[in-house]
């Protein structure tokens, strides 16, 4: 029986930048996971994380790991916020400072 080889953890998104969430990444996707979770964090206005996350459909803890950086999120976590906020959360290229 063979073993099973570890699948190799990537860095989180707080991982790729000196201070999550103020410090811009050089990682491309790091910084595109940064400036997403800013966007989300001022959406969110006065909104408690419990109740964005309800209106969303999604857990608070994942919602918490987005913020945080703890977690990549999926496509579906952002459509699903996208959705509740009413607000498009994808930071745009020249957001991103048009480096990629």
């Amino acid at each position: 029986m063979e073993s099973a080889v570890p699948k190799s953890q990537r860095e989180s998104p707080a991982e790729l930048t000196a201070s999550w969430p103020d410090t811009p990444s050089l990682d491309p996707a790091g910084e595109t996971a940064r400036l997403l979770a800013n966007n989300l964090r001022r959406s969110m206005g006065k909104a408690s994380i419990r109740s964005v996350a309800d209106t969303a459909g999604l857990d608070e803890g994942t919602l918490r790991n987005v913020l945080s950086g703890a977690r990549w999120p999926d496509l579906r976590t952002i459509a699903r916020l996208e959705d509740a906020l009413g607000i498009p959360l994808w930071p745009v290229y020249e957001e991103r400072g048009g480096l990629w």
